[in-house]
């Protein structure tokens, strides 16, 4: 099956993950998409092709010769902040310019400028593309067809692990490392081709309850504490710069990415993001100071604070292993490409996996606009991406 065509069929099936559900994964449709995937696997002559109860997907590409044993991980599942159901992909003959997705809907997108005189991927606005990251998952299985279709080509054992519930930071909650089998691997869960991320965010999740007391307004003079107030202070005392919206490269944020509530309860819900740790480990420390002001000044109680890490910032780990970014390095640059490290500003399954012994770092798929209605796909740069991991794959077997 040619690589696009696959996209296309996957892409048909949305898959969600969902924050609030307790299962694993947290939606069956990551299942379905999993079945999906381990019946093509096997029809390629995967033959240990499966997936497990959790919905994680496996197979080996055996090797031919002795080289180190390298694994491809990507991910299924897409956002739940943007529809993923009735995708409608269609492919545009860039040639500069606006590109309408949507003329009912006046919604227009601006691809970059590098694309021109690509064949991109585009969506009508109104849904995820969900090349987040099923571009990766593509690019993996095609690149796995190549050696399985060059048996004269050399390269170890390929190890191919494709999780749920990396968007909702669970994508390595079940992962089996020992099971894998891999000394070390790649997610394949980037944008540019170029780019080889071994450094991402610290990330932790912050949830901060506010318990007010209601009574009637007309007589709430002296009685009233309303949760939403307290809610709005806590958040007016949080700085300014540090939002999202007005940081970039290495500097942090902390995030309110959710609200809820009325005058007796109020849920704010935070994520909280530094490459460095000790700034990391400040901007926690600031949520817990300024919840223990405003319980000193309305009430032990008033404000609940929750604390959660997420994942670290996998440098450390990663580099413990310079040959994963010497090899990626030259297999760009082979490729066409000038190779960079950016640090990431977010996380993928990598930065938990090399904590878990597993070091992994990042990997462009030619995907663009992530977790927006304006996402897609340069076909020539997935092309080129899958043509990126046969390079590594081969040079691991050449090094050796």
């Amino acid at each position: 099956m040619d690589m696009m065509e696959r996209f296309l069929k996957y892409v048909a099936v949305g898959t969600n993950s969902n924050p609030k559900s307790q299962t694993i994964p947290s939606t069956p449709e990551q299942k379905v998409l999993g079945a999906i995937i381990v019946e093509d696997m096997k029809a390629m002559g995967i033959q240990d092709a499966f997936m497990d109860e959790y919905g994680y997907v496996y197979g080996t590409v055996p090797g031919n010769c002795d080289a180190p044993t390298v694994g491809f991980i990507a991910h299924m599942d897409t956002v739940i902040d943007m529809p993923c159901e009735n995708i409608k992909p269609r492919y545009v003959e860039y040639k500069g310019g606006d590109v309408v997705l949507n003329e009912e809907k006046g919604i227009v997108l601006t691809p970059l400028e590098k694309h021109v005189g690509h064949t991109l991927i585009v969506t009508d606005g109104t849904t995820l593309l969900g090349g987040d990251d099923k571009a990766g998952i593509v690019e993996i299985l095609d690149m796995a067809q190549y050696f399985l279709d060059h048996p004269e080509v050399k390269h170890g054992t390929i190890k191919l692990g494709f999780t749920p519930d990396e968007e909702i930071g669970r994508g390595t909650l079940k992962f089996d490392v020992p099971g894998f089998g891999a000394v070390m691997a790649y997610t394949v869960d980037g944008g540019d081709p170029g780019a080889v991320s071994y450094e991402n965010f610290n990330a932790c999740a912050a949830k901060v309850e506010f318990n007010g007391t209601n009574t009637h307004p007309g007589g709430a003079k002296n009685k009233m504490l309303n949760s939403l107030w307290l809610g709005m202070e806590f958040h007016s005392m949080l700085p300014v710069n540090e939002a999202p919206q007005f940081t970039e490269g290495y500097e942090g944020f902390s995030h309110l990415n959710g609200m809820s509530g009325n005058v007796e309860h109020t849920l704010m819900e935070y994520i909280i993001r530094d490459h460095d740790k000790t700034l990391f480990e400040q901007k926690k420390a600031r949520f817990e100071k300024i919840a223990a002001y405003m319980n000193e000044k309305y009430g032990e109680g008033t404000v609940v604070l929750t604390l959660k890490d997420s994942y670290y910032n996998m440098k450390e780990p990663v580099m413990e292993h310079p040959e994963l970014i010497d090899i990626a390095y030259e297999a760009v640059t082979e490729s066409g490409f000038k190779p960079y490290s950016q640090a990431a500003r977010g996380g993928t399954d990598g930065a938990q996996l090399s904590y878990k012994g597993l070091p992994c770092p990042n990997l462009g798929t030619g995907g663009h606009n992530a977790h927006s209605r304006y996402e897609y796909v340069s076909v020539q740069e997935m092309h080129a991406c899958r043509d990126i991991l046969i390079a590594i794959a081969k040079k691991f077997a050449e090094k050796k």
